[in-house]
């Protein structure tokens, strides 16, 4: 199975880019993992935030293809515990899928057509984080959830 994270915008802070790309080499050693990073758009001062979401969510949607699952991480979507995430990717790699694609979107969210095409919400918190330092958070859980499929001592419960 391939994973896939997008993201809208680069991230500013050299530290939180290194510890995503840190996170991200090593999920490598499990499964092919690619992140993507959209640029920001142009001109959002004059855009609404609806206007901003849709022109995101375009961009969004040219990148995923139909056989794609494709999870938002989204503050009301699903909490899971780390053990039930793991699980969660372990039965989608079960399944045969050829690629999972995970979203974060730009500071006002998804549009409706995102929400629309998405398979499932995953919420990291009920907190709210940035959704630069949300990249890290989320890498390192992905990094922690194929720890846990693979009996690895890393993850303590």
């Amino acid at each position: 199975m391939n994973i896939e994270l997008i993201v809208v915008g680069k991230t500013d802070s050299k530290e939180v880019a290194a510890l995503v790309e840190e996170y991200a080499r090593r999920v490598n050693r499990y499964c092919r993992f690619a992140l993507t990073t959209l640029p920001d758009l142009r001109n959002t001062k004059s855009l609404t935030s609806s206007q901003q979401n849709r022109g995101e969510g375009e961009r969004i949607l040219a990148l995923v293809d139909p056989s794609d699952c494709v999870v938002l991480l989204d503050e009301r979507g699903e909490e899971l515990r780390s053990v039930e995430f793991a699980q969660w990717i372990g039965k989608r790699a079960a399944s045969g899928l050829k690629r999972l694609v995970f979203v974060i979107g730009g500071p006002y969210g998804f549009s409706e057509e995102v929400y629309a095409r998405a398979n499932g919400r995953i919420s990291l918190s009920r907190m709210t984080f940035s959704h630069q330092i949300v990249r890290a958070i989320f890498a390192e859980q992905l990094y922690r959830a194929f720890s846990i499929l693979h009996n690895e001592p890393y993850h303590h419960e």
